[in-house]
């Protein structure tokens, strides 16, 4: 362990009354509420990564609540009754996302999401559900939410027509992160980056915190961690690794919106005038089940094969940027939030969908203390 200072050990790790671990946008969201709640409690949050290390700073920054084609197969494993609900909360997450930091700080837009479809089969069984999901949605939206579209951005090997989602939007997602931190730091809530959590444990009053660096006490503690919850709880939890590429810019890109293929397993936008593709870890389900930051050339390629074939057949790109973030995923989609024992609380499982619930599990995360 690194040798600490009296002073480094008085002024960041001593009589906390909240620990939380992880720096995304769920735990500085709880932070930020527990502050609201605690006005003059001392919270700290602990960071293994010099950033968010899962998806916070690593995702597409499409402000969405699930696709056509992705809210067909939810209803074959989930009530309708759940999934309406699981629309609810992405919605209403994303409303208190907009509501805490202000369009213009994240750049938020309102281009709408198109699903574009490869698979003829899979394209007529959305377009018949299309009514009746928008009559099961049609309580939050008070519209319906999805309609038919012909494919006017000239894209190529797919079906004639997209299907719309009239209500999705996209954020820059480093202007979201960016915010939320000064948010944080201007609530007086200490950041610590670059430092591990090796164990917790419940002690009568508090919880000892086991790190790389100290090991130090908490009167509560807050995991949010999601995709890497698992080092430290036994959550039905999987860690689901998704790999993305960008463009260099593109002159006269005229691609706008976020735009959804393969049931959501790929997915595309413009930004800053590049193309930010992701996906493909339904190529190798097993392999993408990990904490690792790793590229495949599997997924890469795939990627790289749609840009040619299927986003910009007729354009010669170069790539600038790869990278890959980790969610949480399970067999459910709804989030886990949860008390795990006297003093240790979760927020966890996100199932990609950090950006429109992060804000409201991490609200919902410190209301349980």
């Amino acid at each position: 362990m690194v040798s600490l200072s009296y002073w480094e050990i008085k002024e960041w790790f001593s009589n906390i009354d909240y620990t939380i671990i992880g720096s995304g946008i769920v735990g500085l969201n709880c932070a930020l509420q527990l502050r609201n709640r605690f006005p003059k409690a001392k919270i700290v949050i602990l960071e293994k990564g010099i950033l968010p290390q899962g998806a916070s700073t690593k995702n597409a920054g499409f402000a969405c609540f699930g696709s056509i084609s992705e809210l067909v197969k939810d209803l074959q494993n989930h009530s309708e009754e759940e999934v309406v609900h699981l629309v609810k909360k992405r919605w209403k997450g994303l409303q208190l996302l907009r509501q805490n930091l202000g369009d213009s700080n994240i750049d938020f837009q309102a281009n709408k999401g198109f699903e574009l479809f490869n698979n003829a089969e899979l394209y007529e069984v959305c377009l018949a559900q299309k009514q009746y999901i928008n009559s099961l949605l049609t309580p939050i939206f008070k519209a319906p939410v999805f309609s038919e579209h012909q494919n006017s951005f000239n894209f190529q090997n797919i079906e004639e027509n997209y299907i719309v989602n009239q209500f999705e939007g996209q954020i820059d997602t480093g202007k979201m992160m960016q915010q939320l931190v000064k948010k944080v730091q201007a609530a007086g809530i200490k950041i610590i980056n670059n430092i591990t959590v090796h164990q917790i444990e419940e002690l009568t009053n508090s919880v000892s915190v086991t790190t790389d660096l100290i090991e130090f006490k908490a009167r509560k503690v807050c995991i949010a961690t999601n995709g890497f919850s698992k080092d430290l709880i036994e959550e039905n939890v999987v860690p689901a690794r998704a790999q993305v590429l960008i463009t260099k810019p593109i002159r006269n890109l005229h691609i706008k919106g976020t735009f959804h293929l393969d049931e959501g397993y790929y997915y595309f936008r413009n930004i800053d005038d590049r193309i930010l593709l992701g996906g493909g870890r339904n190529l190798d389900f097993k392999t993408e089940e990990t904490t690792s930051f790793e590229l495949t050339d599997l997924v890469q390629s795939k990627l790289e094969e749609l840009l040619k074939t299927t986003i910009l057949p007729n354009t010669t790109v170069e790539i600038a940027y790869r990278w890959s973030g980790i969610m949480g995923v399970g067999n459910q989609k709804k989030s886990i939030v949860k008390r795990i024992s006297e003093n240790v609380y979760c927020g966890v499982r996100l199932g990609g969908m950090g950006v429109a619930i992060g804000s409201l599990v991490g609200k919902e995360l410190a209301d349980l203390i």
